[in-house]
This record gives C-alpha cells, structure tokens and sequence, in this order.
C-alpha cells in the first residue's frame, strides 16, 4: 500500500472506524457494515506497482479502467490543434492513481469547476469538474485530462508545471468513479479498442510516429 495514495483516504477511514466504533455498541450488524467499507476504502486506494514498457514510442494509459471511445476532436485548451482522443472510464473498482503516458516536462496544468455528471456520459468531457495537463518531450506533446464523475469530486494533483516525469511515473489521482482521456497528435498510431481494458502506466494505448 503506497502511502502517498493511502493519506487521500485518511479523513474518510477515521470516519468510518470512529462509525464502526459508536455503531459497535448499537448493532453489531450496523459495525459490520462500517468495517466493509473500511475494507473497500482500503481496496480502492490501492496503488500497484507497474512494469513500464521501455519501448520510447509507447504512449502508456493514464489509468486503469475500460476505453469507451477514440475519436477525432478539436483540443481547444492546450494545443489548440486536432488530435486523437482515447477516453478511459475508471469504475469504482478501478485503481484510481493517473501516470504519465510518455516521459516529459510538464508544460500545463489547469483546474476547471463544474458538474459531476456521469463520466460515461458524453457530455462530461466538456462540462464536467476537471483537470487538463500538457507532457512535452522533443518527440511529442500529449495532453491529459482528469474529468470528475457522479460519485468522484476530488482531483488530486501530485506534480506541477516544470516537473519532469518518467514515464508511467505517478501524477496523481482522481477519488471514486471518474474519466480519463489522453490526447494523442493525429501521427500517432492506436493500439486500442473501445470496450477494452487497460492498466495505467503497463498497456501501451498507441504508438507516436517515428518521423
């Protein structure tokens, strides 16, 4: 259990614990239930170790969860250019830490208020609560955007703008059911399909161009 992620629960365990205790004098099945979600809580902030790919080209996921689009878009807020959009949904029982998905200098990082609509709703990307990151390298520029969900309300920010990350290296997180998308340049090739799986930081989601 990685500490760093485990503190982001630690308001939320005291609770339930300080519950399962008040609750263990009223009804021990009323306790019971409290202690099932200090086990749950204990299990979504879980935060494995991953074997990156060396591979330079990869472009890694930057979270665990199920891609439920790609598609063409126009990215308005960093670059300013058409690009290729993959979009991740993090379930409740996904690990919820983001990774960087290619090595690089962060250029941007930017919070954004707004709702907390479903994140496998289509409508979330643009008007949900959200946090946009600009990765540059001399190959490459990627842009990540963290998008709240009906049940997530927090993004949590672990780097800021002029730190270096590696890749797959940890950048934060996003607590309970939330969205992910990666914005890729239009030569990158993806190696994914909507209705697939991935890991953050291990699944190589595509491939930048060579040239």
């Amino acid at each position: 259990m990685r500490l760093q992620t485990l503190a982001e629960a630690r308001w939320i365990l005291a609770i339930l614990f300080f519950l399962a205790l008040v609750s263990w004098f009223l009804n021990a099945w009323l306790s019971l239930l409290f202690f099932v979600l200090i086990l749950y809580t204990l299990f979504f902030f879980r935060d494995p170790d991953r074997n990156i790919p060396a591979d330079r080209n990869a472009v890694l996921a930057a979270a665990d969860g199920t891609v439920t689009d790609i598609s063409e878009v126009e990215e308005s807020e960093v670059l300013k250019t058409r690009m290729r959009r993959v979009g991740i949904f993090l379930s409740i029982f996904d690990v919820h830490t983001n990774r960087a998905p290619i090595e690089g200098r962060i250029t941007y990082r930017q919070h954004h208020e707004g709702l907390c609509l479903d994140a496998r709703s289509p409508d979330c990307s643009e008007k949900n609560e959200a946090m946009t990151w600009g990765i540059e390298n001399p190959r490459a520029t990627v842009v990540v955007r963290q998008l709240t969900g009906a049940i997530a309300r927090r993004i949590v920010a672990w780097a800021d703008v002029g730190d270096q990350l590696a890749k797959g290296e940890r950048f934060g997180m996003i607590r309970f059911g939330s969205r992910t998308e990666v914005y890729l340049p239009l030569t990158a090739s993806v190696l994914v399909k909507a209705g697939e799986h991935v890991a953050g930081g291990s699944t190589i989601i595509a491939r930048l161009s060579d040239s």
